[in-house]
């Protein structure tokens, strides 16, 4: 499929790029999605979750009043999970969420999830380009150019360009991405999906390397 190279004030540059079929035209493993999407938000979880238990909690050691003959419930400390203070039944421990797929599944899941965004014309293509200087208003510019305001926005740009990335931390709904580093995740947690023409190549480059895990 192709698709016209725009320019940064939002005018078409007259370049038509080709992109491959492989990547961005195949028909969308939805579980593939699902899998690496619940693998990698899992994976961000800590897991440094923690509550006493009552054996943990501090105190308690003496039996506060004797087995018999007051009446009441009988009690062996004043740290049982029944009382005010006391410890957690069966409360949170630290544990590993990390979750593996197997990488063409990741893959398959990327090569989904880019040809979501072409099928949904949400998807576009302009050209590299970077500033001087880290500078927001430049970048509100090129956004309000393109037609984007106030959509979600991913970028991906080829490789780190540390002017780009500075200039749209602050705007809100906008991301800025290494094409290498953009998860299946990212390529879908947005409304827009604009890649520099540089960030292409290296998107095909990363996912035609084993062209046998698409199905």
């Amino acid at each position: 499929m192709t698709i016209d190279v725009l320019k940064i004030d939002g005018s078409k540059s007259g370049e038509k790029l080709e992109l491959s079929d492989s990547i961005f035209a195949i028909e969308p493993n939805d579980h593939a999605i699902y899998l690496d999407v619940k693998a990698y938000l899992a994976n961000q979880r800590q897991g440094t979750h923690k509550a006493k238990e009552r054996g943990e909690v501090r105190g308690g050691g003496k039996k506060p009043w004797k087995q018999k003959g007051r009446g009441g419930a009988r009690a062996g400390t004043i740290r049982s999970p029944l009382w005010v203070g006391g410890g957690t039944i069966f409360g949170p421990r630290p544990r590993d969420y990390r979750q593996d797929l197997p990488k063409k599944v990741k893959q398959l899941a990327r090569k989904s999830a880019l040809s979501y965004k072409a099928k949904d014309e949400q998807l576009v293509v302009v050209e590299d380009f970077s500033f001087d200087k880290p500078k927001t208003k430049d970048f509100v510019i090129v956004i309000e150019s393109l037609k984007l305001s106030g959509k979600k926005v991913l970028l991906l740009t080829g490789d780190y360009k540390p002017e780009v990335y500075k200039s749209g931390r602050n705007i809100p709904k906008v991301q800025v991405l290494e094409a290498a580093k953009a998860t299946t995740y990212d390529l879908l947690n947005n409304q827009i999906l604009v890649m520099q023409k540089s960030a292409v190549n290296v998107i095909e480059n990363i996912l035609s390397k084993n062209r046998e895990a698409v199905s």
